[in-house]
């Protein structure tokens, strides 16, 4: 069992940065999948970014490009979001969320109790 907590979520205004983190409570093997997900209030949950533990090849939305960056550090067993140029849309809860499939169609089976992000204008 993953247990996954996210930590680093805030209020910030336009055009600020945050950066989450998201602390595995075991050693992530190199098959895992570790994404970032986020669900803003009466909208449905869409994923941000994931990385391939094994070799930190990454993949981001639309939404994120350019101004997110998902990286991790292996000894530490954590994954991180470094978010950019913050913009009122990207208010949302973040959800770190891991799973044991090479990055191949993720089922994500383990997940965080998320942290808030809020962005004022």
């Amino acid at each position: 069992l993953v247990q996954l907590v996210e930590s680093g979520g805030g209020s910030v205004q336009a055009g600020g940065s945050l950066r989450l983190s998201c602390a595995a409570s075991i050693s992530i093997y190199s098959n895992y999948c570790m994404g970032w997900f986020r669900q803003a209030q009466g909208k449905e949950r869409e994923q941000v970014a994931y990385i391939y533990w094994l070799n930190g090849a990454t993949s981001y939305a639309d939404s994120g490009k350019g101004r997110f960056t998902i990286s991790r550090d292996i000894t530490k067993n954590t994954v991180y979001l470094l978010m950019n140029s913050l913009k009122p849309e990207d208010t949302a809860m973040y959800y770190c969320a891991a799973d044991p499939s090479f990055c191949q169609g993720s089922s994500w089976p383990y997940w965080g109790q998320g942290t808030q992000v809020t962005v004022s204008s």
